[in-house]
């Protein structure tokens, strides 16, 4: 009897001793008790935005449906975005770097309905909080602003996420969530991925526009651009002639073999009212401008994609005097407006300002379509 006494007495040191690191001891995780998930597979996935999920860990729940993600000093799980994946069934959790033990609790099925339980964290409390909000009418998306102010900038980045999406007409709420994430996670990849989401939803929605309103016969809209001496030209100022407004870049192939035709129809109508405005799409997008941590590289790169531009003018012989650019790539104002998703890309523009026709590629097509405006 004090044998079986000795072993009982044992198992319960090592069970308690168990149940201390897991729950409180030195080492800090992720755990759960969700009654559902006895004996299942439990995957940690890091959520990214407009990307696949990656798996950080995976283990196994016990008979009473217990796991424990372990992480430590040397191997930290980093502030970000999270989801617990347990069958079909997936819930979202946001670190915001504070956290030590951080425990999930209730069934499996409030698991998928997000209406789990979260202690340890603040954050994932705070989202689960207002995503059940949402869902009760209780806040609105345009909510969302004003939320952001005064709470954690990841918690507020994914619900915009989730209930703004790519929405044109939200673009400002986005991007002033996008400002505090980069202020309070700098070297965070959050920040270039969620700009790159932005700029993303930003084109389409200029897109959309653009395709309503760039047509044959359509007023084209004006550009007011820097030109590579530091003036600047506007499209606007040109009304009266015939021009060939063209977009392209040093970096774009098909648009350095163009550019030979375009210089031979300049050259042939260049005294009888025709001219060409340049729009270049060098520069840096805003996805590749967040990876510059260091002062000054941001400027160097914009320095250097400015002298490529102009050596390319150079190297190309474009004798006209309208190039200009705002250095910003694909996110490009003219770029939007017009609806540009591919360069080389021509909207030939009457003396009255008006859009006469749009995509002319080769000599041929350019000269025939000027002819017919002379």
């Amino acid at each position: 009897m004090r044998r079986i006494f000795s072993v009982l007495t044992a198992l319960a040191i090592v069970f308690t001793f168990i149940q201390c690191k897991t729950a409180t001891g030195g080492s800090a995780g992720i755990e759960g008790q969700l009654k559902g998930a006895e004996g299942l597979n439990v995957f940690l996935d890091k959520v990214t935005i407009n990307k696949p999920t990656q798996v950080m860990a995976n283990t196994t729940a016990d008979g009473s449906g217990h796991f424990f993600f372990e992480f430590t000093k040397e191997k930290p799980l980093d502030p970000g975005l999270y989801r617990l994946r347990i069958g079909t069934a997936k819930g979202n959790l946001v670190i915001d770097g504070s956290e030590n033990n951080v425990m999930i609790t209730d069934e499996l099925s409030d698991l998928a309905k997000s209406s789990y339980e979260v202690k340890g964290s603040e954050a994932s409390t705070a989202y689960l909080n207002a995503l059940a909000k949402f869902r009760n009418n209780e806040m609105k998306p345009t909510d969302l602003k004003e939320f952001a102010e005064s709470n954690n900038s990841l918690v507020s980045m994914l619900l915009a996420y989730q209930t703004l999406g790519p929405n044109g007409k939200t673009l400002g709420i986005h991007k002033a969530i996008a400002e505090k994430v980069k202020a309070e996670y700098p070297a965070s990849t959050y920040s270039a991925d969620y700009a790159a989401y932005i700029g993303q939803a930003e084109a389409a929605f200029a897109n959309q526009r653009a395709s309503q309103a760039i047509a044959v016969g359509q007023p084209a809209p004006d550009i007011d651009l820097p030109s590579p001496d530091g003036g600047s030209y506007k499209l606007s100022d040109l009304k009266g002639q015939i021009v060939l407004l063209d977009f392209w870049a040093s970096w774009c192939g098909p648009c350095r073999k163009e550019n030979p035709s375009v210089v031979n129809v300049y050259n042939r109508y260049k005294d009888k009212g025709f001219t060409v405005f340049s729009v270049s799409l060098d520069g840096v997008d805003s996805r590749t401008a967040a990876r510059y941590k260091q002062p000054g590289q941001l400027e160097t790169a914009m320095e250097r994609s400015k002298e490529r531009w102009v050596g390319a003018i150079a190297q190309d012989g474009l004798p006209w005097k309208y190039h200009v650019s705002d250095l910003k790539k694909w996110e490009a104002a003219p770029a939007r407006t017009y609806g540009v998703r591919s360069i080389p890309k021509t909207f030939l523009i009457d003396q009255e300002g008006n859009i006469a026709a749009v995509g002319l590629r080769g000599a041929g097509q350019i000269e025939a379509e000027v002819k017919k405006l002379l």
